[in-house]
């Protein structure tokens, strides 16, 4: 009913202003996601979701809604995205029913090398990859923000960005979960005089309700309405870019900024049992390790089984999922992985493998199926308007608060991508995720990533789905998948905020959400030799929206664990 109240209020108030939105959204919203009559978006801050449903009522479609969603979100999420990072949109247009994901992911800048986070002794070190302007990509998401509006959007960017750039520049009070990302990262954003001049109330994390100004973001904010892609890309803002960038220790070039470049990708396509299910493209790898697993799934009785042995099987699908995108995946423009890899075939041979009620040990695998001869802190939201546009994005920083640096006087907080690439064969990422030559450094090249917005269809309507999550995005679409199509009812709070498990190939364990699982759960896949691995927190941030085919109408969910600030 509060939800229903609160779209209610914005369809009534398309008129008012930005800033009174932003004090009914605040004081009506416990999550950000709302619909009204047709329409729904669902993000990770009411804030954005207000900004999104003010454009809505400005004549503007899903796509414009889209800008304004990610522009506000880089505004009141700083740890989780901003102008400084990346990520995919997904899109599906209603008028020719095209579906497209626009690839908006960070690049190596030119001058990066295969062994750059190598030290003298040839060591791998991570920090450099993690910490400081040499782990910065060159960001996309500026360049993703125009794309839209230019291409698929029918209002004018500027309009779009108004919104972001009135949060930028008069302040939001931060919630609980920004004071506790400030919190974790607070000695990180010390180590840089803007950072926390920005983010830190007198050099400490600010408790919730301080008012965060950002007024040299508002600014650069500015430049991208006015100038589009060489608003930022060039002219003044790129020279402040690189000289904050510069300054600090880092290598980007002005032709790394000229030379960036969004890509339009055909999505990966796959079926499950009667659905339709639209994900997102390589250099994501959440396409790849979805299809496989769902297929490999799709040849036992799941739905027969007791629930230790139905995520047994779960488990075991993800364990050679994850094992495939390690071995093969990587930037499309720089390797090809086998074609095979998204087959039925190649699943059917993966899932002859599965012991069902017997782990694989991860070590097994490589001796089982080796190498095919050749021939990742985040946001999403997902929206849909009511002519059927609809867009999912997934879009980050990497970790929170990205390097931990502002770029000069821009405003822009740095990225730390850098460390998504495999900085040495089989060393494991910030995520625990190992990687090979594929995935190596290299110039220009895109970082692999598990960031996958999803569309699933079926008979009963749309689902738009996506998360924040690193290394266990791909692990929480698939349940999310599944809860969806093992259930004749569509229940978006129960698909959102489901207990979460999660398995990667290496480390090889089990690793599952504190209090959402039952000592029995527990003790039986322990029985059938897997290591578990209880959390110290629950993790994610699923935004849903849902289309019922009958009726029409959109429904939206946000993720408890956002409204709870169980994330850090």
């Amino acid at each position: 009913m509060l939800q229903r109240l609160t779209a209610f209020v914005f369809v009534h108030l398309r008129a008012r202003s930005l800033a009174a939105i932003a004090v009914l959204a605040t004081a009506l919203l416990s999550a950000g996601a709302v619909w009204a009559d047709k329409a729904a978006i669902a993000s990770a801050h009411p804030l954005a979701t207000a900004a999104g449903h003010e454009i809505l009522g400005k004549g503007g479609n899903a796509f414009d809604a889209a800008v304004a969603v990610a522009a506000a979100l880089s505004v009141v999420e700083p740890y989780a995205s901003g102008l400084g990072g990346g990520g995919f949109f997904l899109l599906h247009r209603a008028s020719d029913r095209r579906d497209v994901m626009v690839d908006a992911r960070e690049t190596a800048p030119g001058r990066a090398t295969r062994n750059m986070y190598l030290d003298a002794d040839g060591k791998p070190n991570e920090a450099m990859s993690l910490h400081g302007a040499l782990a910065a990509g060159i960001p996309g998401t500026p360049a993703g923000l125009v794309w839209l509006s230019q291409r698929y959007g029918r209002l004018p960017l500027s309009v779009s960005l108004a919104p972001a750039i009135a949060l930028a520049r008069d302040g939001f009070p931060v919630d609980g979960r920004y004071a506790s990302a400030a919190s974790w990262g607070e000695r990180l954003l010390k180590a840089d005089v803007e950072a926390a001049r920005i983010f830190l109330d007198d050099g400490v994390a600010p408790k919730e309700g301080f008012r965060l100004r950002q007024p040299q973001l508002a600014s650069t904010l500015e430049a991208l309405a006015s100038g589009g892609h060489n608003g930022f890309y060039a002219g003044e803002i790129a020279a402040r870019l690189l000289a904050g960038v510069r300054s600090r220790g880092g290598i980007w070039e002005l032709d790394d900024l000229t030379a960036y470049r969004v890509l339009e990708r055909e999505p990966t396509h796959l079926r499950y049992r009667n659905a339709r299910i639209t994900c997102a493209a390589l250099p994501s790898a959440g396409g790849v390790v979805l299809s496989e697993s769902l297929q490999i799934l799709e040849g036992f009785p799941m739905g027969s089984v007791s629930r230790v042995e139905r995520d047994h099987l779960i488990v075991e699908a993800l364990r050679r999922g994850y094992q495939d995108r390690a071995r093969y995946l990587g930037d499309p423009a720089f390797v090809t992985p086998p074609a095979r890899l998204t087959t039925f075939a190649y699943a059917h041979t993966r899932a002859a493998s599965i012991n069902v009620s017997k782990a694989t040990p991860s070590a097994e695998l490589d001796v089982l199926y080796p190498l095919i001869p050749e021939g990742d802190n985040t946001t999403h939201f997902s929206i849909v308007d009511a002519e059927g546009n609809r867009a999912a994005a997934t879009l980050s920083v990497n970790l929170p608060f990205g390097a931990g640096v502002v770029a000069g006087d821009t405003g822009i907080l740095l990225n730390d991508e850098m460390n998504d690439f495999a900085i040495a064969p089989s060393t494991p990422n910030a995520y625990g995720l190992v990687g090979g030559e594929a995935n190596a450094v290299q110039p220009r090249k895109r970082p692999l990533s598990s960031m996958a917005p999803t569309f699933v269809e079926d008979e009963r309507g749309v689902l738009v789905l996506g998360t924040p999550g690193g290394s266990r995005i791909i692990s929480m679409l698939l349940l999310g998948v599944l809860d969806y199509m093992e259930h004749p009812d569509v229940d978006l709070e129960r698909i959102v905020g489901a207990p979460r498990f999660h398995h990667q190939y290496l480390p090889d364990r089990i690793e599952y959400e504190p209090s959402g699982f039952a000592p029995e759960w527990v003790e039986g896949l322990r029985a059938m030799g897997h290591t578990l691995q209880e959390g110290k927190r629950r993790w994610g941030n699923m935004q849903a929206v849902f289309v019922d085919c009958a009726s029409g109408e959109a429904s939206a969910a946000g993720d408890p664990r956002g409204r709870a600030g169980l994330l850090f």
